[in-house]
């Protein structure tokens, strides 16, 4: 359960959660606290279709101190199993709400399967296991445990309860240091990847709950993101390494849209050049770059450290915002229990007999999320009830774009990351360098990991 003494103060998260809360009883989850039970009172909820300024038209540019918005989307890790350290290593950031500590070791523990509990503990390496921990649907719901959160080595083993700390993520958590942090930032749903992708695509899962190619057949419920830019002459391009993630959603690609999608290399060019277009969807590779398991995550700290540095060397800097963050949890602990959440639509999971009951009126585990811009506040730490469609809310406000279901219509807009009174970084602060992957790889070779590389390096 959360610490009652956690920062992020009851009155800050019920004001961001109340939207989603309000379509629950309050009484149905005795067991969280305070702050994550339902709100007993109806909210006034946005419809899909509608605008975040009605009185204005279709594609009125707000935020002109923004002109470049860039989602850098990474797959598959807790709050906590990256940024659980944060308090404990970050000068100035001890009150951000991550793993407890006690006598110099973790003090986070959940039950183990054979009885006895598994502490929190440090990876020892960068490497990961191939297929654990698990996050699919039932995982999920057994790790969430009705709200206690104490099912994740049940669910997975000791493994879930890894984490990494600044030893492995130096540029991270130099990020960290400058740069505004959600602390109540969730991924979508208690599921993988393609559902929580697709909610930030579209606004909905459209009762998808599992990373399948079953997905690729099922469209839009209310059209995608990419339909609302095109159709308001926004301009924008998707990014890629391996395979442009998108794909997923049926439609989206079309011969029109051919030249939108670009690799990667085409990014570091454009923001060089200072031609990158208004709306930039960065897919890493999926394989290698993504840090899911069983990647090296210090492969994707490069990666990372790449793309932010590009955009701080670009001459759109002073008109750029960065949105880095995680598709889903991964399987690993988080301690904070996902609060309710509005239902995007009427359209119910497609489970199967024996699955995990569950709806899409809960978001899924804390996921990290870091706004890099030199508008950010510097050092601030979010504790708004906030969600992967909070960027895709951030994006229709930014374009007064309609909205696509219920859920990105009321998802808080995260303008609390930013001050456009004056921009902080106009200068971009000194930041740690990423690591060499040398030490890394041998300590995994210490534990018979073996990641898969990109090409031209390797173990």
């Amino acid at each position: 359960m959360i610490d009652p003494l956690e920062p992020c103060t009851r009155r800050t998260l019920l004001r961001g959660a109340a939207g989603g809360a309000a379509l629950l009883a309050a009484s149905q989850l005795p067991a969280l606290p305070a702050w994550a039970r339902p709100v007993a009172r109806m909210a006034d909820l946005r419809a899909p279709d509608s605008l975040p300024f009605p009185d204005l038209p279709a594609g009125t540019v707000g935020m002109p101190e923004i002109e470049h918005v860039v989602v850098l989307m990474m797959e598959n890790h807790s709050f906590d199993s990256f940024l659980g350290m944060v308090p404990h290593q970050v000068p100035g950031r001890g009150a951000v709400d991550g793993l407890r500590m006690r006598r110099g070791r973790a003090a986070n523990t959940n039950p183990a399967r054979g009885g006895g509990v598994v502490r929190s503990a440090h990876a020892g390496s960068p490497c990961q296991l191939k297929g654990l921990p698990r996050q699919d649907w039932n995982a999920s719901h057994a790790s969430w445990d009705g709200g206690r959160n104490d099912g994740f080595a049940r669910a997975c083993g000791p493994i879930a309860m890894r984490y990494w700390d600044a030893s492995d993520l130096p540029f991270t958590y130099s990020l960290v240091r400058h740069f505004p942090i959600g602390e109540r930032f969730f991924c979508s749903t208690l599921a993988q990847t393609y559902p929580n992708r697709r909610f930030f695509f579209t606004g909905t899962a459209s009762g998808t709950i599992a990373t399948k190619s079953a997905t690729m057949k099922i469209p839009a419920a209310n059209g995608t993101i990419w339909d609302r830019l095109d159709a308001h002459g926004v301009d924008w391009g998707i990014y890629y390494q391996s395979a442009p993630s998108w794909l997923i959603v049926p439609g989206s690609y079309s011969p029109a849209r051919s030249t939108r999608q670009r690799t990667m290399d085409r990014f570091f060019k454009d923001a060089k050049a200072g031609r990158l277009p208004a709306f930039s969807f960065l897919d890493p590779d999926y394989d290698t770059t993504s840090q899911e398991n069983p990647q090296d995550v210090q492969v994707g700290e490069r990666l990372i450290a790449q793309v932010a540095g590009a955009l701080m060397a670009s001459p759109s800097w002073t008109s750029t915002a960065l949105f880095i963050t995680y598709d889903e949890h991964g399987g690993y602990y988080d301690h904070v229990p996902p609060p309710p959440a509005i239902r995007p639509d009427d359209i119910a999971p497609m489970t199967a007999p024996g699955d995990a009951p569950g709806g899409y009126d809960r978001y899924g585990f804390r996921v990290p999320l870091i706004v890099v811009s030199p508008w950010a506040r510097a050092r601030y730490a979010s504790c708004v009830t906030q969600d992967l469609t909070s960027i895709t809310a951030f994006v229709e406000r930014k374009w007064n774009l309609p909205a696509m279901t219920f859920r990105d219509a009321n998802a808080d807009p995260m303008l609390d990351y930013f001050d456009f009174s004056r921009p902080a970084f106009e200068t971009p602060p000194r930041l740690a360098a990423a690591p060499a992957l040398g030490p890394g790889l041998k300590a995994c070779h210490r534990q018979g990991l073996h990641p898969p590389l990109p090409p031209g390096l390797t173990a």
